[in-house]
């Protein structure tokens, strides 16, 4: 098993006692930072590879946090006005993953580059 092999079946195996520390110190870590920070290195250098990244001059690596959860309809006083059929304000479902929706932050947020694609860390 080469060291990405070895890296990825890391990755695979969230539960165990390696992993869930790590997750839990580098989620800290995370919170303490930015909501869109840029990291000095990969995070997984397996998957951003896979990805289509390349160590060298022209590729930048961005770090972004999404807050979790649905949506909420964006209404004062959850008054909806119109039909019954339009009137939900909590249990609305988001159109767009959250990977979408960091790829785009990001996009608007560093407009001279290209988002090259993007992968989950914590």
């Amino acid at each position: 098993m080469g060291a990405y092999r070895y890296v990825s079946e890391l990755w695979r195996k969230k539960q165990s006692d390696v992993m869930r520390f790590l997750l839990r110190v580098r989620s800290w870590q995370y919170r303490q930072l930015n909501v869109v920070h840029r990291a000095p290195k990969s995070t997984r250098p397996d998957r951003a590879r896979r990805l289509g990244y390349k160590a060298k001059q022209g590729y930048a690596i961005f770090r972004i946090r999404v807050r979790r959860g649905g949506r909420k309809r964006p209404v004062p006083k959850g008054q909806t006005m119109g039909k019954p059929t339009n009137q939900g304000v909590n249990q609305l479902k988001n159109q767009r993953t959250h990977q979408a929706i960091a790829e785009e932050r990001i996009g608007r947020k560093c407009g001279s580059l290209r988002v090259l694609n993007s992968y989950w860390v914590a």
